[in-house]
C-alpha cells in the first residue's frame, strides 16, 4: 500500500482552520501500477465542533482494504460556520477530480462518506451540489467550481444529523450556524436536509441504531422516507442499541461509551457489498 499524506490547503474566506485532505492509495498488482479506482473520501463526525479522529484515518484504512482509495476531510468547525465545511468539501470533491488521472481515481466513482454532523457535511452536498443557491454562494466566496467538478457520486451516511426540528442534535446546528444564525427560523429550515428538494442527491447508503442517545433515529429516517418520495436509490439499515459514534462498531474503535459485540459491526460488510454494486452501475 502507497500511504500518502497530503496536505493540500482549501482555505475560503471565513476558514478559521487548516482544512486538509489525507489520502490513502492502494497497490495490489505485480507491475507496481496503480489501478484506477473508486475513491471514498471521509468526513468525521464530532458536533460541527471538532473532527473525531475514531471516525478519520482508521476508516480510511478499512476502505482501503476493501480495494479503495480513499481521503480524509479535516474540515474547519466551530468558530467557522456554514458556509466554510461546505465549500472546503466542494474544493476537496473539485482537488481529487482535478488530480484524478495522476492519483488513479475513477472520476466518476467517488463517494463521499460521513458520520453524524460528518453525514450532515456529506449529506448538504449531496443536496446542494445543484443548485441555483449554492452556486451563489460558491461565487461570492471565490470558488468558481462548476457543479460537474462537486458532483457526490455516491453518499454513505452513519447516524448522520439531518433534521433540525423535534429531534434535532441541537449543538451541532448551533455551531454550524453560530450566534447570530442559529435561532433564525429561515437557516434553520434550510439546513434540515430532510425538507431541501431532493431530485438530484445520488444514490445512498446509510444506517442508524433504533434508540441512538445523541442524534435520534427520525434524522435518518426522516431522511429515508423522503428520498423513497422522490424515487432516489437508497439502501438503508437500522440496528438495535443506543450508542452514538460507534465508527467501525468493532474493537478498534471502541471506547469506554462506544461498546462493541453489537449487530451495528454489520454495516462495513454491508456498505462493501452496496459500493461493488454502485461502482458496477
Amino acid at each position: 500500500m502507497i500511504h500518502n499524506i497530503l496536505k493540500e490547503e482549501i482555505r475560503v474566506p471565513g476558514t478559521r482552520a487548516d482544512a486538509y485532505l489525507e489520502t490513502f492509495f492502494l497497490e495490489v498488482t505485480d507491475s507496481f501500477t496503480v489501478q484506477e479506482r473508486p475513491l471514498v473520501l471521509v468526513c468525521p463526525g464530532g458536533g460541527y465542533s471538532h473532527t473525531s479522529d475514531r471516525e478519520a484515518e482508521i476508516v480510511a484504512m478499512q476502505f482501503n482494504a476493501m480495494g479503495y482509495h480513499t481521503a480524509v476531510l479535516r474540515y474547519s468547525c466551530a468558530p467557522a460556520v456554514f458556509p466554510t465545511a461546505l465549500l472546503e468539501l466542494s474544493r476537496a470533491m473539485a482537488y481529487i477530480r482535478e488530480h484524478a488521472a495522476e492519483m488513479r481515481i475513477d472520476p466518476e466513482r467517488i463517494a463521499v462518506l460521513g458520520f453524524s454532523a460528518g453525514g450532515h457535511l456529506a449529506a448538504s452536498l449531496g443536496v446542494f451540489w445543484n443548485t441555483e443557491w449554492f452556486a451563489k454562494i460558491r461565487e461570492e466566496n471565490g470558488l468558481q467550481l462548476a457543479a460537474e467538478q462537486i458532483w457526490p457520486n455516491g453518499l454513505i451516511l452513519c447516524y448522520p444529523v439531518i433534521t433540525s426540528g423535534e429531534y434535532a442534535h441541537r449543538g451541532s446546528f448551533d455551531d454550524l450556524l453560530g450566534e447570530e444564525r442559529r435561532s433564525d427560523p429561515l437557516w434553520l429550515e434550510k439546513m434540515s436536509l430532510e425538507k431541501q428538494d431532493l431530485k438530484d442527491v445520488p444514490p445512498v447508503f446509510m444506517w442508524h441504531t433504533s434508540y441512538d442517545n445523541a442524534v435520534p433515529l427520525e434524522n435518518s429516517l426522516y431522511f429515508a422516507t423522503e428520498l423513497v418520495r422522490a424515487r432516489k436509490p437508497v439502501e438503508y439499515h437500522i440496528f438495535p442499541g443506543d450508542v452514538h459514534g460507534m465508527s467501525l462498531a468493532d474493537w478498534r474503535t471502541r471506547s469506554d461509551k462506544r461498546i462493541m459485540d453489537t449487530t451495528a459491526v454489520q454495516w462495513v460488510t454491508l456498505v462493501h457489498e452496496w459500493l461493488e454494486e454502485w461502482r458496477k452501475h
